[in-house]
């Protein structure tokens, strides 16, 4: 890989800025191989919940005709016990480990952080933005005194990064700002975006749970607004998510202020090789704009 890529983000050291998203695998250790092969920096593990979950039933996936899904999976996993399997899998491969945590309570949030971190995470990425999850997730990240509180909680218990997954809310600042000051390292911003869609033969919702989270392309320009006003106000490391198909997605986001983005839809749109493109999409850019290094062009559009 072309030591130009090189990136940091939340005291990780990355080979370069491609990670995949949380929720396209990355629960059992049969995935570490599927995704490493993916060629991404660093594995990030689908969110982890204290207990186990079977998710929502069929219908659970909704493939859009531009470029985007609509998906409610109700964050199926093994639970805690699943951590360590799936963990010692990704490190025998040598890449480093972002387990993303989930659940109903700040408690809970904790108890799956301890474990994520005993099991041998090297970060976590808090999900506080799930949108068809009642009682979770985004419920705590558009509050931003109970933001605060969860955030304070993990990170004076761990001793690796805290990551904090934001969706869009209008507190988005606000609530940025407040989960930093309580000991975030860094921020991924965004996640998916509540939505629906219904069949106009059945009257029917497609999903099973009615409403679901819009991913891809078509949530892409709000991902780089947010990541942008965000960084304005914050400076803060963003591993900038939403809608990253090419290296020129990519870029975007960079320029707008990320550090690393994450890749999810893209990889049901345009294959297993999409990561590899968009790390040689954005060498190409590099020489071609006589870059040294993609950290430089780190949140290049605020100086233009």
């Amino acid at each position: 890989m072309n030591e130009r890529l090189r990136t940091s983000v939340a005291s990780l050291e990355l080979a370069h800025p491609v990670m995949n998203a949380s929720g396209v695998l990355g629960y059992l250790p049969e995935h570490v191989d599927i995704m490493v092969s993916w060629g991404v920096s660093a594995v990030v593990s689908k969110t982890f919940t204290k207990e186990p979950r079977r998710g929502y039933d069929p219908p659970i996936i909704v493939k859009l005709g531009y470029g985007s899904l609509l998906n409610a999976v109700g964050l199926p996993n093994p639970g805690i016990e699943g951590l360590k399997p799936f963990a010692e899998a990704v490190k025998s491969r040598g890449l480093p480990l972002i387990v993303s945590v989930g659940g109903f309570s700040i408690q809970e949030y904790l108890n799956v952080s301890v474990a994520a971190e005993e099991s041998g995470a090297d970060a976590i990425e808090l999900n506080m933005s799930c949108p068809h999850v009642k009682g979770g997730g985004l419920e705590f990240g558009r509050d931003p005194s109970i933001a605060f509180q969860l955030v304070k909680n993990v990170a004076s218990t761990v001793k690796i990064p805290v990551i904090v997954k934001l969706g869009i809310s209008d507190k988005l600042l606000e609530t940025s700002s407040k989960v930093l000051e309580a000991g975030s390292k860094a921020l991924t911003l965004i996640n998916t975006v509540r939505a629906m869609s219904i069949d106009v033969f059945s009257f029917k919702p497609y999903l099973s749970n009615v409403f679901g989270g819009l991913s891809g392309k078509s949530i892409h320009p709000i991902a780089v607004w947010a990541t942008y006003v965000v960084f304005h106000e914050t400076s803060a490391d963003i591993i900038g998510a939403g809608g990253v198909f090419t290296w020129r997605d990519a870029a975007e986001l960079i320029l707008a202020g990320a550090r690393a983005v994450q890749v999810g839809t893209a990889l049901v749109y345009r294959g297993s090789n999409v990561v590899k493109n968009i790390s040689a999409g954005l060498c190409r850019w590099l020489r071609d704009i006589g870059a040294r290094s993609i950290s430089e062009l780190v949140g290049a559009s605020h100086k233009s």
